[in-house]
């Protein structure tokens, strides 16, 4: 297979690696730049956890979350310049978004442009505003959470420019609705500053086939390569298992105490509160960055909080 200039232009921009390294890996990997990409990380040339490179897209990331804090949104919306992001009308515009997404509950994208405000639809209304601002928008995405037992919803959102912000559902036996809006909101502030970013609720929650590529690149790693294989399964094992708790939300170190695990601080309030707490769901947008998953059941800018 062959590959072009822009494939390893590419490979450079998604990796940071530099470009012969991209070169040689493409010519190695025979023009697949996802094998090229593999190829990198076991040369040690790339973080394991690299995300694709951020989009050079602007904007803010809204929550809105019910009275009853039962239900909640997060929606991330674009413009072309952080000038215009930081305006007071593309802010109301974000909000009555957030709103609308939370009361009229679309399904998808289409459904919410669509859906009516005052008469005018979202599509529309966004339209007006783009004509009087001067610059494209758009809702890139939006994530609802619902919760129909006792329990609730929580959000985050970094007030460094809003580009930043986490959503929550936490589940529990009984409600005790301002002791949970509190650690909803700690664990949510933990999500957007945690590096690295947790990728899962648990590693039961790790799919057997990201399992499977990380044991693979890390048996392909250099340092591996003359170690009798028994040996090299044993440190790949142990290398594996710290990988995976890194990208589970509940083995990190609470961002505010790195004594307490997220699980213990959860445990802690539980038995405090006397009830069963759990997080069910939990989704975190950072505006421009590549769209790859909410984490339902399941990008990398440092936070300070």
């Amino acid at each position: 297979m062959t590959f072009t200039a822009k494939d390893v232009a590419d490979l450079r921009q998604t990796t940071g690696a530099g470009m012969m390294e991209c070169k040689n890996a493409l010519k190695e990997a025979s023009g697949s730049i996802d094998k090229a990409r593999e190829i990198l990380r076991q040369k040690g040339l790339v973080a394991a956890a690299k995300k694709a490179e951020k989009t050079t897209l602007e904007g803010i990331v809204v929550a809105k979350i019910a009275n009853d804090k039962k239900s909640g949104v997060l929606v991330e919306l674009n413009t072309q310049t952080d000038f215009v992001a930081k305006n007071d009308i593309f802010k109301e515009l974000s909000n009555v978004i957030a709103d609308v997404t939370l009361t009229n509950k679309p399904r998808d994208m289409a459904q919410l442009l669509s859906t009516t405000v005052n008469g005018t639809s979202v599509s529309e209304l966004i339209s007006s505003k783009v004509a009087a601002i001067g610059e494209n928008i758009q809702v890139r995405r939006f994530e609802r959470f619902e919760l129909n037992a006792s329990g609730m919803i929580g959000s985050y959102i970094h007030p460094v420019g809003n580009k930043i912000g986490v959503l929550v559902k936490l589940s529990a036996s009984s409600d005790n609705v301002s002791e949970l809006e509190q650690l909803a909101k700690d664990i949510s502030m933990h999500v957007a500053a945690a590096q690295p970013q947790a990728e899962y609720i648990d590693k039961s929650l790790i799919p057997q086939s990201v399992i499977e590529d990380e044991k693979r690149i890390e048996l392909g790693k250099e340092d591996l390569a003359k170690k009798p294989k028994e040996i090299a399964e044993k440190i790949v094992q142990g290398r594996l298992d710290k990988i995976l708790s890194q990208r589970c939300l509940l083995n990190q170190p609470y961002i505010k105490d790195p004594n307490l695990t997220v699980e213990k601080l959860i445990s802690d309030k539980g038995k405090q509160l006397n009830t069963n707490i759990k997080v069910e769901q939990f989704v975190r947008y950072n505006v421009g960055e590549s769209v790859e998953k909410s984490i339902s059941e399941k990008e990398n800018t440092p936070v300070s909080v």
